[in-house]
C-alpha cells in the first residue's frame, strides 16, 4: 500500500500500526506528500492499494486518483478526507476511488475497510452512503448555504466567528496546512476574497440560524 497525504503524523501512524493490526497483510511500502507523484509511486512499488487524501495541494487528490487509475487500472484506491465532505467523496469516486473513509478514523478501524477494498469491495461510511442514496450525490439548491456540505457550513461558522487557523485545524483534526487550504477552498466556493467578507456573507444569509439535518 502507498499513502499520499500531506499530514506526516497521519502517514506515520498508518505506517507503524497497520502492519501490526492487520497481521502483516497491510504494509505501507511508500508514502508521499506530493499528489503529482502518486502515479509514479504506484508504478514503482507495484502497490495493490493506494490511500489518497482528497484535500491535497495542487494538482489535488482527485487528479492523483485519476492519474493512478490511468497508469495502474487494477490498483484499488481509497480516498480519505479530514472532513466528511459529500462533494469531495463523489468527486473522488468519479475519479476512480473504490472507497471513501474519514481521516478521523483510528488505524485499527481502517483495517476492515482496507481489507474489504483489497478483496474487491467498495467502502463508504454508512451516513455518507445513506445521504448519497437519498440525495443522488447532489446538494440542495436553496441558496448559497444549501450548496455547501454540512462540514463546509461548519467551517464557514468557524471563519465567521473569527476562529484562527490553528484552532480551526484543532477543531477539524487536520494539519494547519490543510486548514489553510480548506479555508481557501471555502472562500472560492463562497466567491469572496477574504475571511471578513465570508463573515459578512454569513450574517446576510443567516448562517447561524440555519439548522443542520
Amino acid at each position: 500500500m502507498i499513502v499520499v497525504d500531506d499530514h506526516p503524523l497521519f502517514t506515520r501512524g498508518l505506517t507503524l500500526l497497520l502492519p501490526e493490526v492487520s497481521g502483516g497483510r497491510v504494509q505501507v511500502v511508500a508514502a508521499t506528500d506530493d499528489a503529482s507523484a502518486a502515479a509514479a509511486l504506484v508504478q514503482r512499488f507495484r502497490a495493490d492499494v493506494a490511500v489518497i487524501d482528497v484535500q491535497m495541494p495542487p494538482p489535488g487528490g482527485s487528479r492523483a486518483i485519476a492519474a493512478v487509475r490511468r497508469v495502474a487500472p487494477t490498483v484499488r484506491i481509497v480516498a480519505m478526507s479530514g472532513m466528511a465532505d459529500e462533494h469531495a467523496a463523489v468527486e473522488a469516486l468519479r475519479a476512480g476511488a473504490a472507497g471513501f473513509l474519514p481521516k478521523t478514523a483510528d488505524p485499527e478501524s481502517l483495517v476492515g475497510p482496507l481489507l474489504a477494498v483489497l478483496d474487491g469491495w467498495s467502502v463508504l461510511p454508512e451516513p455518507l452512503l445513506r445521504h448519497l442514496l437519498e440525495h443522488g450525490g447532489t446538494s440542495g439548491d436553496d441558496g448559497i448555504a444549501g450548496q455547501l456540505t454540512a462540514d463546509e457550513r461548519r467551517l464557514w461558522r468557524l471563519v465567521a466567528a473569527g476562529t484562527g487557523t490553528v484552532d480551526i485545524a484543532t477543531t477539524l483534526h487536520v494539519s494547519e496546512r490543510t486548514a489553510k487550504r480548506l479555508v481557501a477552498h471555502l472562500l472560492r466556493r463562497l466567491r469572496v476574497a477574504s475571511r471578513v467578507e465570508a463573515a459578512a456573507l454569513a450574517g446576510r444569509v443567516g448562517l447561524d440560524q440555519r439548522a443542520e439535518g
